[in-house]
């Protein structure tokens, strides 16, 4: 039997039931990734030795009767994580060397639950970018259309569960980073509640793993199904030992519902600054259509949704405020001056990108309680909501666009050029106030591309999206096999 796409949850049943053992199953993804990576291109440091180890000793602790959530699952890892005895780069070339002497708490965490860890998977450089391709590694290809990016930066993560060489991978968000790449390859990921997950060791070379909290950014599960997210959530979830984890532990609360009827569910297509493509708008239907089919009381319109362009605008500058603080002087004066040039009349994403850039510390804690009263809208709109349906990217995976100078990319939307970058709009919608996000696949373009939407859910309510991706998938389906 091939276990290639097999679930996590498939797994664990296997292995409990004596089907297969870890060492097979490892040996198994090994082969596929050795004979497929060269055209995905996914897995970009390999740590095969190891799993091997990792999984012959799961096999023995199976043997004397030993449980853990995770035990024998083959599993990759994004390259943004620390892994002792492997290069951690981002992709920057300057680092390419640099091996971090203690893994991240989330890889701590997995291998704890028992996983067996394969390897690293690609990102783009620095993580910033809706790509994956760096000059280390190469290019990440889509399993789907390999002239199409996987998306980024959990590209490689997405290519490598899509095309079967692991049961999960973990990513991490701050743009969409699980959520986009999860769309374009047709996995479902989720962007848990901002503080939920500890990051530590999710840092860039050669920044010592310090107990920071992230502004925006969180780690988070990648698997085929959605019960498989929660499984791997339940893992990743908790605080930081050396902090928090001190005196708190986490008890997230129930999904809201377990029947798909029993949702309050607002649907939102259309976003202000930025249309949204045929074959996502047709995705966001099917969803739609499935929840009212099984009774779900579903809206499309609400006075209680915060404000999109304002909300767009503030999360553009938050995001970007943090993206210039190693920018030499000289560089950063130079933003200065061009953002004194600006009209006050200019309230694009492009002149909001660049004041948050040259942000004060002032205009950071202006714009910071202003996403408190948005975060507030939220909560009210969450009183009478159970979670929103809404696109993660106009369009489905996009072809390949290596223009180094980002700001001259655009976005085809149904024919018609867009900023590269405002497509971020709908991954902030759920980043800016720290919600929680579950992709899920949605259904496929006319080109046969996955098209995947979000469910936007209650901060630290996690289980009431998971929950509601569980159900949908067992209405619309889910994962598919790329052909």
């Amino acid at each position: 039997m091939e276990w290639k796409f097999q679930t996590a949850e498939e797994l664990a049943a296997a292995l409990r039931a004596n089907e297969v053992t870890s060492a097979e199953l490892t040996d198994e993804a090994i082969a596929r990734i050795e004979r497929d990576n060269k055209v995905i291109n996914a897995i970009c440091v390999p740590d095969f030795e190891r799993a091997r180890a990792a999984a012959r000793g799961a096999d023995q602790e199976r043997a004397r009767g030993e449980v853990r959530p995770l035990l024998g699952i083959p599993v990759t890892v994004k390259d943004s994580y620390n892994m002792a005895g492997l290069p951690t780069t981002w992709g920057m070339p300057q680092h390419r060397d640099y091996v971090p002497a203690e893994d991240a708490v989330q890889v701590s965490r997995l291998k704890a639950a028992g996983a067996v860890v394969l390897g690293k998977t690609n990102v783009p450089l620095g993580l910033q970018d809706i790509q994956s391709f760096n000059e280390i590694y190469g290019t990440t290809n889509n399993p789907w259309d390999h002239a199409r990016t996987p998306g980024g930066s959990s590209g490689g993560s997405a290519a490598a569960l899509a095309s079967g060489f692991c049961a999960l991978s973990i990513g991490s968000d701050l743009a969409g980073s699980l959520r986009t790449p999860a769309h374009f390859c047709g996995i479902y990921a989720h962007k848990p509640t901002l503080g939920l997950a500890a990051t530590r060791g999710m840092v860039a070379p050669p920044a010592p793993p310090l107990p920071v909290d992230l502004d925006l950014a969180v780690v988070g599960p990648m698997a085929r199904t959605a019960h498989d997210l929660s499984l791997l959530l339940d893992v990743m979830a908790g605080p930081d030992p050396l902090t928090l984890g001190k005196a708190h532990d986490l008890t997230l609360p129930p999904a809201r519902h377990e029947r798909l009827g029993d949702f309050r569910v607002l649907v939102v297509d259309e976003h202000p600054l930025i249309p949204t493509g045929s074959a996502v708008r047709a995705g966001v239907n099917r969803v739609a259509d499935a929840l009212s089919d099984d009774g779900a009381h579903v809206e499309r319109h609400s006075p209680l949704l915060p404000d999109l362009a304002e909300a767009a605008t503030l999360y553009t500058k938050l995001l970007f405020s943090g993206s210039v603080a190693r920018f030499p002087v000289e560089a950063y004066e130079q933003l200065r001056t061009r953002a004194a040039g600006l009209s006050a009349d200019d309230q694009s994403l492009d002149a909001a990108r660049l004041r948050g850039m040259v942000f004060s510390h002032r205009d950071w804690i202006e714009a910071n309680n202003h996403r408190e009263l948005h975060r507030h809208g939220w909560r009210q709109l969450f009183a009478e909501f159970d979670a929103v349906v809404c696109p993660i990217t106009p369009t489905p995976a996009f072809p390949h666009d290596h223009n180094p100078d980002l700001l001259e990319r655009r976005i085809d939307i149904d024919g018609v050029l867009y900023t590269y970058f405002d497509q971020l709009v709908w991954a902030g919608l759920a980043t800016m106030p720290g919600l929680p996000a579950t992709a899920i696949p949605a259904g496929r373009s006319s080109a046969g591309l996955p098209v995947g939407v979000q469910l936007i859910g209650p901060m630290f309510e996690d289980r009431t999206p998971l929950r509601l991706a569980e159900l949908l998938e067992q209405k619309i389906g889910g994962f598919q096999v790329p052909t």
